[in-house]
């Protein structure tokens, strides 16, 4: 595993995978949720789609390597989210990872 000091994102992806209600849409323009493959949105259109509490656009390991496959068009939900804010160290916490200070 890398230094997370260096990449704590692609080296955690426990944001990605805590938890099926958290990656809803609220904020997004209707056309930049349109960009979003079909595949990767919730049957009812609420947020990304999961299996299990993993979103559908995550590729990787969790805690070794990740990646969101659609990063540049990830929504809102998922762009707010950054590393050592309190949604990312309950999401560390809940694999065991250690906090991130910011």
């Amino acid at each position: 595993m890398t230094d997370p000091a260096e990449s704590p994102c692609q080296t955690c992806g426990a944001c990605c995978a805590y938890d099926k209600n958290w990656p809803r849409f609220s904020l997004e323009a209707e056309e930049d949720l349109a960009l979003i493959p079909e595949a990767l949105v919730a049957l009812d259109k609420s947020g990304m789609r999961c299996e299990g509490n993993r979103c559908a656009a995550l590729g990787g390991e969790i805690g070794v390597a990740t990646a969101c496959t659609i990063y540049g068009l990830r929504p809102d939900v998922c762009r707010a989210c950054q590393p050592g804010d309190a949604e990312c160290n309950i999401a560390r916490a809940h694999y065991g990872f250690p906090q991130i200070r910011q």
